[in-house]
């Protein structure tokens, strides 16, 4: 006598034998009583959870000469025809074997020819293999087919059907079984069947099915025709070695499972699928079809690794997966992706980052600063080091010397008496302060070597522009001496004198008072533009109206990059082949 398979024997043939999909159930047996039954129907969902199942049996329910409550009798000939694959009303088509322009024409020619039964029922597998083409071909009669003609399209992936074609179906969703529906499934099988399975085998049969009523009987089947089989541990392994931060570990998991036969590709599908029963047991949202063994071991691994390890782990798997379709040898992108998990930089790959000491050194660190600037007072006694400051060109470019020509050529002319005298006036002289013991001051040279690099760069932007000229002459009386070009630019920076003094007690751990004087040395401005040369040589004073003269905020000038390099550098590099040529 012919064998029949588990999953074939047991088929259900009524709506209330199906399981855990009870609004499909409901959706077409109340549309098969009450006579609204649509002309073209999508289910989708993963194999194995009774999409064809579901067409034949409403195939028979709109046949069936004896319906009750919109449940086939399946005892009358078009049942029994149907049942036996021998009925003229349900036509079942494979789109992916027949997905062309011409396969659906010649369906097409023959949907309007009579039937011996009510409906005439077409069931199209898996119609996202459908070629364009195919789909356009069979869009005009999917949406007015004649009236005793009912489509019903089947699919696992819903998202590759056009969206013609699923605006013109009503689309109903199967969900997998969770696991224990599937035991119950198992065990009533291994009971009628009267199979010799012990809880052990049904464990398995229903572990092997992770949600699929046919696969858990497929495998129901190998258990009885074969016993137990040893599991396959290649994926335990390598979530051990991924825990373990082993990388040859995970290299020799990898080469016992292909030894066994498995394809690296089934490998990092297999890894990838138990990473995220462990990342949703992490997140206290575990899948309903895991097994209990399939739940304990992920709870174990949840606990070693968190989620940002396990998050990192799917991002790049899933990666490698995508890498591996186009790679000449598959093997080769699963151990280094395997490799990078399990020896990431910086750490083990058990490690969080919020764990590391080093990082949460450096928060604490962080925010102490922002606590010491937030109240206004130094931080060099704050306990935390301030991070090294990057070496900054010197304030003695260009730009700065811009600054003092334009500051110089806005000041008045100044007498030899205002020159020889040349701190600020008793009316404009900021608030004394009390000197500190000359002892404890850093030097003139040690001012003046933190003063471009380190000090500067702790100033505000307003403060750093003003100040960028100055330099320090001498350090007398407790004071440190900052000279500065001329007698405006000393008025502005009066104001800003706080702010110069904090940035030095946060780089010397001491109070520098500072006074401001006007530098004799500053640069003399060179000849207005209005100054011309007539032919006899002797400069001659133009007349230039001030008011149409552009007005120049030194302030705003600032240093080119000297990375960057000169302008003449850098038009050579724009034009290859140039020369430079220098001027007599």
């Amino acid at each position: 006598m012919e064998y029949t398979a588990l999953y074939r024997r047991y088929r259900p043939r009524r709506f209330d034998e199906i399981r855990s999909q009870e609004h499909v159930v409901a959706a077409l047996r109340n549309a098969v009583r009450e006579d609204r039954v649509h002309h073209a129907y999508l289910l989708s969902g993963p194999r194995g959870t009774g999409k064809t199942t579901a067409a034949r049996i409403l195939a028979k329910a709109l046949n069936c000469t004896a319906p009750a409550d919109g449940e086939p009798c399946c005892e009358c000939e078009s049942c029994l025809a149907i049942d036996a694959g021998r009925s003229f009303d349900l036509h079942e088509l494979d789109a992916a074997s027949n997905n062309k322009v011409d396969d659906i024409r010649d369906l097409l020619a023959k949907v309007a020819l009579g039937t011996p039964g009510r409906t005439k029922v077409y069931l199209l597998d898996e119609v996202h293999m459908l070629t364009p083409g195919a789909e356009n071909a069979l869009l005009k009669t999917l949406e007015e087919p004649p009236g005793h003609v009912v489509f019903v399209l089947a699919t696992t992936e819903p998202h590759k059907v056009v969206e013609t074609i699923r605006s013109r179906s009503q689309h109903l969703e199967l969900g997998l079984l969770p696991a224990g529906e599937l035991a119950l499934l198992v065990a009533d099988v291994v009971a009628d069947a009267g199979l010799d399975v012990d809880e052990e085998g049904q464990a398995q049969a229903v572990r092997f099915g992770r949600g699929s009523a046919r696969d858990a009987l497929s495998a129901l089947d190998r258990v009885v025709a074969g016993g137990i089989t040893a599991e396959d541990s290649s994926t335990a392994e390598l979530l051990g070695a991924l825990v373990a931060s082993d990388a040859a570990a995970a290299l020799g998991a990898i080469a016992t499972g292909i030894s066994r036969g498995r394809e690296p590709r089934v490998l990092g599908e297999a890894l990838l699928s138990a990473l995220r029963d462990v990342f949703l047991v992490r997140m206290g949202v575990p899948p309903e079809q895991l097994s209990d063994d399939d739940r304990a071991r992920a709870e174990s691994f949840a606990e070693s690794l968190p989620p940002a390890a396990i998050t990192r782990a799917l991002e790049v798997l899933g990666t490698a997966l995508v890498d591996m379709r186009r790679a000449p040898d598959p093997r080769v992108d699963l151990e280094v992706a395997l490799v990078r998990l399990a020896t990431p930089p910086g750490g083990e790959f058990g490690s969080a980052p919020a764990e590391s000491p080093a990082l949460d050194d450096l928060v604490r660190r962080i925010e102490q600063l922002e606590q010491a600037l937030a109240q206004g007072r130094p931080v060099a006694g704050s306990g935390a080091t301030p991070p090294p400051v990057p070496p900054r060109p010197s304030r003695r470019g260009p730009a700065a010397k811009a600054r003092e020509i334009l500051a110089a050529s806005e000041a008045p002319p100044e007498s030899p008496a205002d020159t020889a005298s040349a701190e600020v006036a008793p009316e404009q002289e900021p608030v004394p302060v009390a000197p500190a013991p000359e002892g404890d001051l850093p030097d003139r040279d040690a001012l003046a070597l933190a003063w471009g690099d380190e000090v500067l760069a702790r100033l505000s932007k307003k403060a750093k522009a003003r100040f960028a000229m100055g330099r320090f002459t001498e350090v007398v009386d407790g004071v440190a001496v900052l000279a500065l070009p001329n007698k405006p630019h000393l008025v502005r920076c009066t104001e800003l004198v706080g702010e110069v003094e904090g940035a030095l007690a946060e780089q010397f751990g001491v109070a520098v008072p500072i006074r401001l004087v006007v530098d004799e040395d500053a640069i003399r401005p060179p000849p207005r533009p209005g100054v011309g040369k007539p032919a006899d040589g002797k400069p001659v004073e133009e007349v230039v109206d001030e008011d149409e003269e552009e007005s120049i905020d030194p302030d705003e000038l600032v240093d080119a990059d000297a990375v960057v390099g000169s302008a003449v550098e850098r038009i050579t590099e724009a034009f290859p082949g140039v020369s430079v040529v220098e001027p007599d």
